[in-house]
């Protein structure tokens, strides 16, 4: 029997501000355990709260960002659970009122794993958004050998949850989803979104059911995957757990499962709660937020999106789509080839900006990566860059030639001119000098001339190599090919 999969993801994503939602406390990763807590965070009896506006102006701009309706009123509510790392065993969240509703993510090309780029089912899939609504994260727990300790630090964080409809069909569907939204919190500088530290975690709701059955299957959540790839691999699992159950009459019943990474496979955690287990009420301690004022000054702050910035890629830099989409996607690598593009545009003469984008693409990320670098920690400035496609371009070393001045370039920082000079890689171009190379060698293989005069017109490259044989390679390969090609046919 053939079964349909149904998934919907709720992504956690910490807000980058300085201080947590409801009190002054700091905002800093890898502290000391413990050292950015106040009365507030820690839930002491008779703290009040104090909403962080700056968290409130930053989820708005990320709802902008995906399209979704800003809410014109919202409130918080108090969603009541017991759990060592919950400090006031209730967390401030939202409920039925929430700052973002609707919207959407779109599913581009290169946010699937390399591996299903070619086999995508739907070209620019929309998966749609239920709401984005603002709380608070809650402690970490680390459990030792014999013991439990939490750290209250991240307790208070400010805490964006963007809950999607059930669109996602695949986990390379789901994989696309969360590179997606991650690229574009990133563009909005809302959050540094990074899984490994916690700053964007991941709950997996993943059902399935007989292919014409018109319900969904039992919804089952995966809880606090905290990569990208693990969500994919917890995803195939469950898709296959549950098919094998329901294949074997089994019934399967609603729950919450963990994601063991190393063993590969989901466990049990606990059977799901409902939204009347949270008993929620609205947080008597603070007031309805209305949202004009915070949306004026949310759509200040817009960003030229990514789906924007490689159509302008395109348009205005000549670049293809395949191009113009792997620059705008790593917004740091868009930004280095917008500097580089604009130093070409002012040289004399100019640099057209698809070969500068080519260096880039190939030789740069490819040094960057090998060195566990960057382009942020790029030794090669986008000027220096520029200047080495200008001399190539100019003709006064050939492509193989710059490619051994990039590779000293990134090594030491030196420029490529001088580099050029230091290793006496200057092209010869000066057409009398080339004559003469070029006269030797005709006069000293006189079959393969006649081989070429004789139509075959492959031996002229056997002439061109003696000649840069000769010249040490100083030799301009072009020029030296228009002189043979007007010595022998012309």
């Amino acid at each position: 029997m053939r079964y349909l999969t149904t998934i919907g993801l709720e992504v956690h994503v910490q807000l980058k501000t300085k201080t947590k939602m409801f009190c002054g406390c700091a905002v800093v990763y890898g502290m000391p355990p413990n050292t950015l807590t106040c009365p507030v965070c820690l839930g002491l009896p008779g703290a009040l709260p104090v909403m962080n506006k700056q968290a409130i102006r930053l989820t708005i701009l990320t709802g902008l960002m995906l399209g979704c309706r800003i809410a014109e009123t919202c409130k918080f509510d108090r969603k009541n659970y017991f759990y060592p790392d919950m400090p006031k065993n209730y967390q401030i969240s939202q409920y039925d009122m929430p700052l973002c509703l609707g919207g959407g993510v779109v599913l581009h090309d290169l946010a699937y794993p390399k591996d299903a780029q070619k086999s995508i089912a739907t070209a620019d899939k929309v998966i749609g958004l239920t709401r984005i609504h603002l709380e608070e994260d809650v402690a970490k727990s680390f459990h030792l050998e014999t013991a439990t300790g939490i750290d209250f630090d991240r307790a208070g964080t400010p805490l964006m949850e963007i809950v999607s409809e059930p669109d996602l069909e695949t986990p390379e569907e789901a994989f696309a989803y969360l590179t997606a939204l991650k690229q574009t919190l990133l563009y909005g500088i809302v959050s540094d979104a990074d899984m490994e530290k916690g700053q964007m975690r991941c709950d997996c709701n993943v059902s399935v059911r007989p292919e014409g059955q018109p319900e969904f299957g039992t919804k089952i959540e995966i809880k606090n995957m905290n990569s990208v790839s693990g969500v994919r691999r917890a995803l195939a699992y469950e898709i296959q757990r549950q098919t094998g159950e329901l294949e074997a009459g089994r019934k399967l019943q609603q729950e919450t499962r963990g994601w063991d990474e190393a063993a590969g496979r989901t466990f049990l955690m606990r059977t799901k709660e409902s939204a009347h287990d949270y008993r929620y009420f609205p947080d008597p301690d603070l007031l309805p937020v209305h949202t004009q004022d915070l949306l004026r000054e949310a759509q200040a702050f817009m960003p030229e999106l990514p789906a924007a910035k490689r159509q302008r890629y395109v348009a205005d830099y000549g670049l293809t789509a395949y191009d113009a989409s792997v620059l705008a996607d790593d917004l740091a690598l868009g930004t280095y080839f917008e500097e580089a593009a604009t130093v070409a545009a002012s040289a004399s003469p100019a640099v057209k900006p698809k070969p500068v984008a080519n260096w880039i693409l190939n030789d740069l990320t490819a040094a960057l990566s090998a060195d566990a670098k960057t382009v942020v920690d790029s030794p090669v400035p986008p000027a220096a860059l520029v200047e080495l496609v200008a001399v190539i371009e100019s003709g006064k070393i050939s492509g193989k030639q710059g490619k051994e001045v990039f590779t000293e370039m990134f090594g030491t920082g030196k420029a490529a001119l001088a580099i050029v000079k230091e290793k006496g890689l200057e092209q010869v171009s000066d057409a009398g000098a080339l004559e003469k190379f070029c006269d030797e060698v005709l006069a000293a293989n006189a079959r393969v001339v006649a081989d070429v005069k004789g139509g075959n017109d492959g031996a002229i490259n056997f002439l061109k190599g003696q000649v840069m044989k000769l010249s040490k390679g100083t030799a301009n390969p072009v020029v030296v090919g228009q002189i043979l090609e007007r010595k022998l046919k012309g």
